[in-house]
Parts: structure tokens; sequence; C-alpha cells
């Protein structure tokens, strides 16, 4: 391939909404793509403009900026759209990582949807694949969970719902937060194995394959430190007694929107889990 038909095809096109991956750790990561897109769009929706003004320092490049995160999402996004149609184009970054993932992007790409406003992913780094290629487990399938509930009844319910959960499953963690979770994996999931990711790409990578129960014992000893990705063995058959099989069908769909989900959504839930088709279980309710 000639490097002129090289350029055209990854040239920065006006009016449309750019997801930039950014290094988890390592800056020799930042793709060759990444950079040309950073240095050609109008402007760099960031999670952090301070943080990512360090990654453009480094790159030595000089974009105008404008924050885009979890609490200004609704504001910014509006403006960030706005400024969309009227051409420009715009590079979504979060702190490291791939927007959209786990992270307030996945709403603007949704408004961009909407809007017929064009989005383009560049591939790169992302802390889930990293730690699920690194933890031994089964990664023919796998469910990504984000961040567990803080508290109270929903974090109980999202953790009755995947305690039965047969696919490898991927959490993130903070370091303050990572003992009472371990105690409550134990506790719901049984003594399964698990691999703790953390400071991934970075100069003290670690990766822990433990039992749940070995990595309770040890947190009890040693204080957690960064950030960690949680990557658990999925269930097995024998351990796979679901929350929901005393339930009724009625039963099993109040639970979910107790959990805080609309009855549609409930229904195609309670479907999934007992592996029947949505109708059948959308008749059982009118009758």
């Amino acid at each position: 391939m000639s490097s002129s038909v090289s350029t055209e095809k990854n040239r920065v096109e006006k009016g449309c909404l750019y997801l930039v991956a950014t290094p988890i750790g390592n800056l020799s990561d930042i793709s060759e793509r990444a950079v040309k897109v950073l240095s050609e769009v109008d402007f760099i929706a960031a999670e952090d403009t301070r943080n990512t003004g360090k990654l453009l320092s480094v790159l030595g490049i000089s974009k105008p900026m404008t924050s885009y995160y979890e609490h200004n999402k609704k504001s910014s996004g509006e403006s960030i759209i706005r400024r969309l149609q009227e051409s420009e184009s715009c590079a979504l970054v979060t702190d490291a990582g791939t927007p959209a993932i786990s992270d307030p992007g996945e709403d603007i790409v949704r408004e961009c949807i909407k809007s017929g406003i064009k989005v383009t992913s560049l591939p790169g780094a992302c802390a889930v694949i990293v730690a699920l290629t690194l933890s031994g487990m089964d990664t023919r399938r796998f469910t990504f969970e984000g961040f567990l509930p803080v508290k109270g009844k929903e974090r109980k319910n999202a953790l009755e719902e995947l305690s039965c959960e047969r696919r490898t499953l991927i959490l993130y963690e903070a370091p303050h937060k990572l003992k009472n979770t371990l105690d409550d994996l134990l506790e719901y999931f049984g003594d399964r194995n698990i691999a703790l990711c953390r400071e991934l790409t970075k100069l003290n990578e670690e990766i822990m394959r433990v039992s749940l129960s070995e990595a309770v014992a040890y947190y009890n000893e040693h204080e957690p430190r960064g950030e960690y990705v949680l990557v658990l063995e999925g269930a097995s058959d024998s351990k796979a007694a679901c929350f929901w099989q005393d339930m009724s069908i009625d039963e099993h769909i109040e639970f979910y929107i107790a959990g805080g989900m609309k009855k549609m959504d409930a229904i195609k839930q309670t479907a999934r889990d007992r592996g029947v088709p949505k109708n059948d279980i959308y008749k059982e309710t009118l009758k």
C-alpha cells in the first residue's frame, strides 16, 4: 500500500467523533494513528484535561481541550454535539484506556448516533482485555461488569445475580474498596479462582492468581495499592444453583424490577436466566 493511500484512509474528517484509546500505564502503547488523530482534530474532549494535557505534552501536541466526565456529561455533551454538527472534529479520551468502556463516553456515542453524527473508534489499550489475557481463565466466553454497586439492596441483587454466571467475570475495583469486595465475592460466589491484576503495563505490574479465600487472607495482611481489575472463574455446573431457582416467574421479574430495571428489561433478563424465549415469559405474565 502506498503512503498516499494509507494517509488518505486515515485522514481526519470534519464532523466526526473519534474515540481514542490512550495508554493505561506504558506511554509506548500509544498508536501512530492515535497520535495523528490527536494532532489533527479541531478539539479534544477529556475526562481530566490536566492528565490529558500531560500526555499531549509528552507527544508534543497542543490542542484546545474541553472537559467531559460523569458529572458534566449532559451539559458538556450537548456542547460537543453542537460543535460536531458545525463540522468540527473531536477526539474523545478518558484518563486511560478505551473511551466508553465503564465510562460516560457511552452516553455521547449514543447521542451522536441519534443525531446522525459519525463516530469511529481507534483500537488501543483496554484494561479489561489486558487483564483477561493475563488471567489464565477461560477467554472464550466472558462478561464485563465494571464496578459493582457500592452498597445496599442494589449491590446484594447484583452479587446474587452474578453468583451463578458461568462465564468468566471481569470487575473493576478501587484499592480502598478491595477488601470489602473480596469478602462479598467469597460470601456470594464461594471459594473459586480469581486473578487480581494491578498496575497493568506499568513497571510494578502484578498478577496474583489465587483462590478467593487466599486473596482475602492476603489482603487482611497487606494494604491494597493501585487500581485493580478482578478476573473471576465462572460458576461450575455443580455450583450454578441460581438464586432464582425457587422463584416463580413473577417473583423472578419482580426481583429485577426492585433492582431498578424497567419491566420489559426484567422480562428479557428473566428469559435469559431461564434459557427460554422472552415471549414465553411475557405470555406467563399475562395469565
